[in-house]
Protein backbone atom coordinates (compact mmCIF):
# COMPACT_ATOMS: atom_id res chain seq x y z
CA UNK A 1 0.00 0.00 0.00
CA UNK A 2 2.79 2.21 0.85
CA UNK A 3 4.47 1.63 -3.16
CA UNK A 4 1.53 2.32 -4.20
CA UNK A 5 0.97 5.52 -2.33
CA UNK A 6 4.52 6.23 -3.23
CA UNK A 7 3.86 6.55 -7.21
CA UNK A 8 0.14 7.55 -6.95
CA UNK A 9 1.61 10.58 -5.11
CA UNK A 10 4.50 10.73 -8.06
CA UNK A 11 1.68 10.49 -10.49
CA UNK A 12 0.01 13.79 -9.16
CA UNK A 13 3.31 15.41 -9.10
CA UNK A 14 3.62 14.98 -12.39
CA UNK A 15 -0.12 16.21 -13.75
CA UNK A 16 1.16 19.15 -11.72
CA UNK A 17 4.28 19.41 -13.79
CA UNK A 18 1.94 18.81 -17.59
CA UNK A 19 -0.88 20.73 -16.64
CA UNK A 20 0.56 23.32 -14.03
CA UNK A 21 1.68 25.99 -17.02
CA UNK A 22 -0.55 28.68 -18.65
CA UNK A 23 -3.14 27.62 -20.74
CA UNK A 24 -6.66 28.80 -21.52
CA UNK A 25 -8.81 27.39 -19.16
CA UNK A 26 -12.28 29.14 -19.76
CA UNK A 27 -13.79 25.92 -19.74
CA UNK A 28 -12.53 24.83 -16.07
CA UNK A 29 -15.44 23.75 -13.73
CA UNK A 30 -15.61 26.09 -10.80
CA UNK A 31 -14.81 29.52 -10.64
CA UNK A 32 -16.13 32.70 -8.15
CA UNK A 33 -19.30 31.62 -6.29
CA UNK A 34 -21.64 34.52 -6.87
CA UNK A 35 -24.21 35.59 -4.29
CA UNK A 36 -24.06 34.25 -0.82
CA UNK A 37 -23.30 36.15 2.45
CA UNK A 38 -21.61 39.36 2.57
CA UNK A 39 -18.04 39.35 1.98
CA UNK A 40 -15.93 39.38 5.06
CA UNK A 41 -12.26 40.42 4.86
CA UNK A 42 -9.43 38.21 5.89
CA UNK A 43 -5.78 38.65 7.50
CA UNK A 44 -4.48 40.33 4.17
CA UNK A 45 -6.48 42.88 4.67
CA UNK A 46 -4.00 44.14 7.29
CA UNK A 47 -1.03 44.13 5.09
CA UNK A 48 0.67 47.08 3.59
CA UNK A 49 1.58 45.38 0.39
CA UNK A 50 -0.90 46.29 -2.09
CA UNK A 51 -0.72 42.63 -3.99
CA UNK A 52 -1.65 41.02 -0.25
CA UNK A 53 -4.26 43.65 -0.24
CA UNK A 54 -6.11 42.05 -3.33
CA UNK A 55 -6.60 38.73 -1.73
CA UNK A 56 -8.00 40.33 1.63
CA UNK A 57 -11.79 39.37 0.44
CA UNK A 58 -10.46 35.66 -0.80
CA UNK A 59 -12.53 33.22 1.37
CA UNK A 60 -9.34 31.44 1.66
CA UNK A 61 -8.25 31.87 4.84
CA UNK A 62 -4.96 33.41 4.35
CA UNK A 63 -1.75 34.25 6.99
CA UNK A 64 0.89 36.39 5.74
CA UNK A 65 4.19 35.18 5.82
CA UNK A 66 4.70 34.64 9.39
CA UNK A 67 5.50 33.04 12.41
CA UNK A 68 2.23 32.55 13.65
CA UNK A 69 1.28 31.16 10.27
CA UNK A 70 3.71 28.24 10.84
CA UNK A 71 2.77 27.99 14.62
CA UNK A 72 -0.92 27.35 13.56
CA UNK A 73 0.10 24.75 11.26
CA UNK A 74 2.13 23.11 14.01
CA UNK A 75 -1.02 23.25 16.29
CA UNK A 76 -3.46 22.10 13.53
CA UNK A 77 -0.95 19.11 12.48
CA UNK A 78 -1.71 20.63 9.02
CA UNK A 79 0.52 21.34 5.96
CA UNK A 80 1.19 24.54 4.82
CA UNK A 81 -0.15 25.76 1.28
CA UNK A 82 2.41 29.16 0.21
CA UNK A 83 1.40 30.79 -2.79
CA UNK A 84 3.78 33.41 -3.88
CA UNK A 85 3.08 35.91 -6.66
CA UNK A 86 3.20 39.85 -7.53
CA UNK A 87 1.14 42.30 -8.76
CA UNK A 88 1.53 42.75 -12.36
CA UNK A 89 1.24 38.90 -12.42
CA UNK A 90 -1.85 37.62 -14.98
CA UNK A 91 -1.59 33.80 -14.26
CA UNK A 92 -1.48 35.12 -10.39
CA UNK A 93 -4.85 37.06 -11.15
CA UNK A 94 -6.22 33.93 -13.19
CA UNK A 95 -5.61 31.72 -10.33
CA UNK A 96 -7.29 33.72 -7.42
CA UNK A 97 -10.17 34.26 -10.21
CA UNK A 98 -10.46 30.58 -10.76
CA UNK A 99 -9.55 29.06 -7.19
CA UNK A 100 -8.83 31.60 -4.53
CA UNK A 101 -11.92 33.56 -5.08
CA UNK A 102 -14.44 29.89 -5.61
CA UNK A 103 -15.76 28.64 -1.96
CA UNK A 104 -15.76 25.74 -2.75
CA UNK A 105 -12.43 25.44 -3.66
CA UNK A 106 -11.38 27.97 -0.30
CA UNK A 107 -13.05 25.47 1.56
CA UNK A 108 -11.25 22.77 0.69
CA UNK A 109 -8.32 24.39 1.26
CA UNK A 110 -8.79 25.61 4.67
CA UNK A 111 -9.71 22.26 5.44
CA UNK A 112 -6.52 20.87 4.65
CA UNK A 113 -3.92 23.20 4.70
CA UNK A 114 -2.81 26.65 6.98
CA UNK A 115 -2.57 28.90 3.59
CA UNK A 116 0.02 31.59 3.06
CA UNK A 117 0.09 34.41 0.90
CA UNK A 118 3.67 36.13 0.14
CA UNK A 119 4.30 39.05 -2.37
CA UNK A 120 7.80 38.39 -4.02
CA UNK A 121 8.62 41.70 -4.08
CA UNK A 122 8.08 42.07 -0.47
CA UNK A 123 10.18 39.06 0.26
CA UNK A 124 12.26 37.85 -2.16
CA UNK A 125 14.32 35.82 0.01
CA UNK A 126 11.13 33.82 0.45
CA UNK A 127 10.38 33.97 -3.16
CA UNK A 128 14.16 33.17 -4.27
CA UNK A 129 14.59 29.60 -1.66
CA UNK A 130 11.07 28.29 -2.57
CA UNK A 131 11.65 28.97 -6.58
CA UNK A 132 14.44 26.60 -6.06
CA UNK A 133 12.08 23.48 -4.98
CA UNK A 134 10.06 24.23 -7.37
CA UNK A 135 12.50 24.22 -9.93
CA UNK A 136 13.29 21.07 -9.20
CA UNK A 137 10.08 20.02 -10.36
CA UNK A 138 11.04 21.18 -13.61
CA UNK A 139 8.76 24.42 -13.51
CA UNK A 140 9.43 28.19 -12.96
CA UNK A 141 7.43 31.12 -12.92
CA UNK A 142 4.29 32.68 -11.24
CA UNK A 143 2.07 32.48 -9.21
CA UNK A 144 4.02 29.80 -7.08
CA UNK A 145 2.89 27.29 -5.52
CA UNK A 146 4.64 25.20 -2.79
CA UNK A 147 3.48 22.66 -0.43
CA UNK A 148 5.32 22.71 2.81
CA UNK A 149 5.93 20.64 6.00
CA UNK A 150 4.62 22.82 9.21
CA UNK A 151 8.69 23.54 9.81
CA UNK A 152 9.05 24.94 6.28
CA UNK A 153 10.73 22.09 4.22
CA UNK A 154 8.85 21.98 0.93
CA UNK A 155 7.72 18.50 -0.53
CA UNK A 156 6.22 19.48 -3.99
CA UNK A 157 6.56 22.60 -6.02
CA UNK A 158 4.34 23.66 -8.98
CA UNK A 159 3.00 27.08 -10.08
CA UNK A 160 -0.54 27.99 -11.73
CA UNK A 161 -2.79 24.92 -11.61
CA UNK A 162 -6.14 24.66 -12.94
CA UNK A 163 -8.81 24.88 -10.39
CA UNK A 164 -10.09 21.33 -10.84
CA UNK A 165 -6.36 19.90 -10.47
CA UNK A 166 -5.97 22.31 -7.21
CA UNK A 167 -8.73 20.03 -5.98
CA UNK A 168 -7.57 16.76 -6.77
CA UNK A 169 -4.51 17.63 -5.78
CA UNK A 170 -5.23 19.18 -2.23
CA UNK A 171 -7.59 15.69 -1.88
CA UNK A 172 -5.02 13.77 -2.42
CA UNK A 173 -2.23 15.80 -0.30
CA UNK A 174 -5.04 15.16 2.17
CA UNK A 175 -5.24 11.64 2.14
CA UNK A 176 -1.49 11.03 2.13
CA UNK A 177 -1.31 13.89 5.51
CA UNK A 178 -3.74 11.42 7.54
CA UNK A 179 -2.88 7.83 5.86
CA UNK A 180 0.75 7.56 4.70
CA UNK A 181 2.59 10.90 5.84
CA UNK A 182 5.89 9.50 5.69
CA UNK A 183 5.68 9.83 2.09
CA UNK A 184 5.84 13.41 2.50
CA UNK A 185 8.09 13.44 5.06
CA UNK A 186 10.69 11.29 2.78
CA UNK A 187 10.06 13.85 -0.13
CA UNK A 188 10.60 16.80 1.79
CA UNK A 189 13.90 15.71 3.67
CA UNK A 190 14.70 15.17 -0.36
CA UNK A 191 14.39 18.36 -1.67
CA UNK A 192 15.69 20.00 2.04
CA UNK A 193 18.73 18.61 1.16
CA UNK A 194 18.77 19.41 -2.24
CA UNK A 195 18.46 23.12 -1.62
CA UNK A 196 20.42 22.91 1.10
CA UNK A 197 23.21 21.87 -1.43
CA UNK A 198 22.01 24.58 -4.13
CA UNK A 199 22.35 27.39 -2.25
CA UNK A 200 25.04 26.94 0.80
CA UNK A 201 22.31 26.11 3.19
CA UNK A 202 20.04 28.62 3.66
CA UNK A 203 17.10 28.02 6.59
CA UNK A 204 14.20 26.55 6.19
CA UNK A 205 12.13 28.36 6.79
CA UNK A 206 13.94 32.05 6.31
CA UNK A 207 12.51 34.62 9.18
Amino acid sequence: MARWRHCHLLAVIALTAVLGGPRDVRGEEGGPSSGGPPVVENRLAKERSPYLRQHRTNPVDWYPWSDEAFARARELDRPVFLSVGYAACHWCHVMEHESFEDRATADLLNATFVCVKVDREERPDVDALYMQAVQLFGRGGWPMTVLLMPDGRPFLGATYLPASNLRELTKEIGRLWTGDRTVLERQADHLAERIKAMSDGPALPPT
